[in-house]
């Protein structure tokens, strides 16, 4: 048979200038999933083909020859990869299989629109459904234990545009911050052998790839075996031009490990500094604490390690200040991007049905859930003014002027693809501000006037009531 996997994008991540900023801030790359379990389907000697949305379009009446569809959802895409399935099954006699993280946790929702829904990891499923050797609607996947058993991702698969390979030592994660979707989709926290992770690596090296991920949600969680990892990438050569990791701010406690991590060319991290208010810190459960995030900027720009300032926007216990107070904490480091991100309750985390209760949710639109966008009303102002935050954040972290500093601090390159990246930033917040103050059918004119609506409410309410009362 002849299978087909997608990787839905959103109407704004599908547009040429969001595309553009992309590439300028990092490199392409593909989700892991769909090429993994690609290869379990090749070997099992179907024809598999992968295809991500987020780099370029795809001519949908040129893939209209497969016998079965897989759609790829995280909450985000989801909304689009339900009207692609509704439309693969409109148009063709395929079969259609939605998976991955959204799916997991609103699986009868996926299966308005699906033949199956698999739910979990799906490596040790993903072949009887397609061969149709288990007819249940929602297919629930075992959780995979051993994951050296698991093959590598099949690049040959891929045919949009990729140039860096994605390395998942782990899966999961051994903390568990209120808002994070990690525990929604890897739980327990799993480790694969160093001996399998390298052989992954000189893989990569014999395909030819120059950039690489680590794509673990806490790379760093276990530091003896980064450092073994990393010994065994210096001695063998298996070093890429550039290598990012996630990270957390306790790696700046073992000074080997970060003296390891800058041999083996380890040189882009992102660390989730989330918020420099303490109090906010404790409430998502960071256990971390001010000085460790102080202390970890220095160690890694004393390592040449370059820095993705990670903030959490709408923390309960954080006000515009204390937003502002991280960005400005982001720029005095010379923190080498930074990454705000409006928190966001995905289905099936803490945060989320803690809003729900207090009902405090704006929208249930899944396709506005990409953390560029306030779907809650936050405590300390009011979901347009987060909003604000946000735009405000991005415009006065990635300014023009900034790039020359990242030009002298990091090399002119950098500096070029700053310039780049502020340039279209700067004309995009712009923009944005444009159509939520005019373009009526849009989300964030919506969200710009939420406020204005409640207080027209709540005063024909009031109006009412007094006429009840004064008998009009």
């Amino acid at each position: 048979m002849k299978v087909i996997f997608i990787v839905p994008a959103g109407d704004v991540r599908r547009t040429k200038v969001y595309r553009a900023g992309n590439n300028l801030y990092g490199h392409t790359n593909s989700v892991t999933g769909p090429l993994i379990l690609g290869h379990i389907l090749k070997d099992a000697g179907h024809k598999v083909e992968v295809y991500e949305e987020l780099y370029t379009d795809l001519d949908f009446s040129a893939l209209k020859d497969a016998d079965v569809y897989c759609l790829y959802t995280m909450t985000s895409n989801a909304p689009r990869a339900y009207f692609l399935a509704d439309k693969l099954r409109r148009e063709t006699k395929a079969g259609v299989i939605i998976g991955g993280m959204h799916a997991t946790v609103r699986p009868e929702e996926a299966a308005e629109h699906a033949d199956h829904v698999v739910v979990g990891e799906a490596e040790t499923v993903i072949r009887d459904v397609v061969e149709g050797k288990l007819s249940d609607r929602i297919v629930h996947a075992s959780c995979v234990m051993n994951l050296d058993e698991i093959p590598f991702p099949d690049y040959s698969l891929l045919k949009t545009p990729c140039d860096t390979a994605n390395v998942m030592a782990s899966r999961g994660c051994p903390f568990c911050c209120s808002f994070c979707t990690t525990s929604r989709m890897f739980h327990p926290y799993r480790r694969r052998s160093v001996d399998s992770v390298i052989k992954e690596l000189r893989y990569y090296k014999t395909l030819g790839f120059k950039y690489m991920n680590f794509e673990d949600d806490n790379f760093t969680a276990d530091r003896e075996r980064v450092k073994e990892i990393c010994n065994r990438m210096i001695a063998e050569n298996l070093i890429f031009k550039e290598t990012f990791f996630f990270g957390r701010t306790d790696l700046a406690k073992d000074e080997e490990m970060l003296s390891l991590l800058e041999q083996a060319h380890l040189n882009r991290v992102l660390v989730g500094i989330e918020s420099l208010n303490q109090e906010s810190l404790d409430l998502i459960k960071k256990h971390q604490s001010i000085a460790d995030i102080e202390n970890c900027a220095k160690a890694l720009r004393r390592h040449k390690i370059r820095l993705i300032a990670s903030l959490v926007l709408g923390i309960d216990t954080d006000g515009p200040e204390d937003i502002r107070r991280g960005v400005d904490f982001a720029k005095k480091i010379n923190a080498y991007q930074l990454q705000p991100a409006i928190m966001t309750p995905f289905p099936g985390t803490a945060v989320y049905e803690q809003l729900e209760k207090e009902q405090r949710m704006v929208t249930q639109d899944w396709s506005v859930f990409d953390m560029m966008n306030v779907t809650f009303i936050p405590k300390k102002m009011s979901a347009w003014e987060l909003q604000q935050e946000f735009l405000r954040a991005i415009r006065h972290f990635y300014t023009l002027p900034s790039s020359l500093k990242i030009a002298k601090t990091f090399g002119i390159n950098f500096g070029l693809r700053r310039f780049g990246l502020a340039l279209i930033i700067q004309i995009g917040v712009l923009g944005i501000n444009l159509l939520s103050a005019f373009k009526k059918d849009t989300y964030l004119y919506k969200l710009r006037h939420l406020n204005s609506n409640q207080k027209q409410k709540r005063h024909h309410n009031w109006h009412h009531r007094n006429r009840a009362i004064l008998g009009g």
